[in-house]
């Protein structure tokens, strides 16, 4: 399988209508020809967690949501995209829960990383454990074993609460191996197209090193996941945030990595009113990229962007961003801060709300992810043009649920009517159809207070000219009968 170069939506199976049945209504009444690169479903999968990041196995589809003949319906029409943890799985897991009664006796015992498989003894090292990019305060989790009484340590990256509810999987025993094996087998089976690798940064555990991205030995897994992936037709998209570079060597090693850089400098250009970080970017970056506005966390910063912003700059943007009603994830650890202390991991809000619901900038943003190369993907909430959902965020206390906002059929109707979705609408189908974005792309001369990006295919050419004093967004391009148009969106 090839990825379609148009076009997909990213929504929880839940958010637009309630279910998975409800979803598929909405996009064939609605989105047949706009999402013609597809839909990611959010985790569907039973999950003790982490509004679907903790699932419990990716064999069954969560109840409430519906069945796997559900996925199968929507992939009838659209190219459907998951995630799968490939790091961890819930403790709550029929895996885990095994081993939790019977212990080392467990059939799932090889699943999980105990001590003894890196320390001695399996007694930890503080030493090791410095050297480590920590997601929590210890990198493992203690329980006691039903049958025995003992305590076992095992391998936790995540998880808020002790013990951990994300169990790591040791990527190196066949066990695991056979484990993904059938969760792709069954991926296969029920119509999946692509698979989002989330968290696949750690799943390298190795003394002396951070247990983030190891190098050599991750491209050895990724390479055999890889195998399996293409020995099913189906497409892997590594997930992960870290310094710019590691996307990098991902591209140099053939795999999509996802533009998490492109967010921030569209808003930065925007609010800004000044290209230069925009387009020496966008002279530069690999072009086998998935680009994305807005998603169901928010718009990364730290470490996504170290050495590509000033900080003092960064912490600019961020303040109007606060001001326009946007809340911050921030960095914990005090060593990945940045020197001046900045440390906003991310900045959550609706993309919508962060451009002051200008709905001529925020065509502008569209426009300007939609002629960067890769495969644009647009989050439900943006698709709707969403405001920040404030009382979510009260009712829950998590700041990401000010962008997941959960849509009735009704709210989808009334959403549909706005003037700003219409155009976004006729937009993403002139992304889908105009020939060109199968060609070359060109970065134009441009002055600070403008965008000029081209895409050429043989007689088809378009040129994207945003002036950013003005927030006015225009398409010159050449339509089927060699005529010059403009499209003024």
């Amino acid at each position: 399988m090839t990825v379609k170069n148009q076009v997909q939506l990213i929504t929880y199976p839940d958010s637009m209508g309630g279910d998975l049945k409800a979803l598929n209504h909405v996009l064939n009444r609605h989105f047949t020809d706009i999402f013609k690169g597809g839909v990611h479903i959010l985790p569907p999968f039973p999950s003790s967690g982490d509004r679907g990041f903790a699932p419990l196995t990716y064999l069954e589809i969560e109840p409430e949501f519906g069945s796997w003949e559900d996925i199968r319906e929507i992939g009838g029409t659209f190219d459907v995209l998951v995630d799968l943890m490939v790091n961890h799985i819930s403790r709550q897991s029929a895996y885990f829960q095994d081993f939790l009664e019977k212990g080392r006796q467990s059939r799932y015992a090889d699943l999980f990383i105990t001590l003894d498989k890196l320390w001695e003894n399996g007694e930890p090292v503080q030493a090791d454990i410095e050297k480590m990019f920590l997601r929590r305060p210890l990198p493992y989790s203690a329980f006691t074993i039903k049958d025995t009484g003992e305590v076992e340590r095992v391998w936790t990256t995540f998880g808020k609460t002790d013990p951990s509810e994300q169990i790591d999987l040791d990527v190196q025993s066949d066990q695991v191996k056979q484990l993904l094996t059938d969760f792709f087998t069954n991926f296969k089976k029920n119509n999946i197209k692509i698979v989002r690798l989330d968290a696949v940064g750690y799943v390298i555990k190795k003394l002396g090193t951070s247990c983030f991205f190891v190098e050599p030995d991750i491209y050895e897994f990724l390479d055999w996941i890889k195998g399996l992936a293409d020995s099913l037709g189906i497409e892997l998209l590594p997930e992960v945030h870290s310094h710019h570079s590691v996307q990098n060597k991902l591209a140099e090693h053939g795999f999509w990595i996802y533009d998490f850089i492109l967010p921030y400098r569209i808003l930065d250009t925007l609010v800004n009113k000044s290209s230069e970080g925009l387009l020496d970017y966008l002279k530069n970056r690999p072009a086998k990229q998935f680009t994305m506005l807005d998603c169901h966390d928010g718009i990364p910063v730290k470490p996504d962007l170290d050495g590509l912003i000033d900080t003092k700059k960064a912490k600019e943007l961020v303040d109007i961003c606060t001001e326009r009603g946007s809340n911050l994830s921030l960095i914990l650890s005090d060593e990945h801060k940045s020197e001046d202390g900045f440390d906003v991991h991310q900045i959550r809000c609706s993309y919508y709300s962060v451009l002051n619901e200008d709905d001529d900038a925020y065509l502008a943003a569209r426009a300007i992810q939609f002629f960067t190369p890769g495969i644009p993907q647009v989050y439900y909430v943006g698709l709707l043009a969403g405001k920040n959902d404030e009382e979510r965020v009260k009712q829950t206390g998590e700041g990401r649920e000010i962008n997941r906002h959960n849509y009735s059929l009704e709210e989808i109707e009334g959403s549909l009517q706005q003037e700003v979705v219409q155009r976004l609408l006729q937009l993403i189908r002139f992304r889908n159809e105009y020939e060109a974005f199968q060609g070359e792309f060109r970065v134009l001369d441009s002055s600070p207070q403008e965008v000029r990006l081209e895409w050429v295919k043989e007689n088809r050419k378009c040129m994207l000219h945003v002036d950013l004093i003005r927030n006015h967004t225009m398409i010159d391009y050449v339509d089927d009968n060699g005529n010059q148009k403009i499209y003024t969106i």
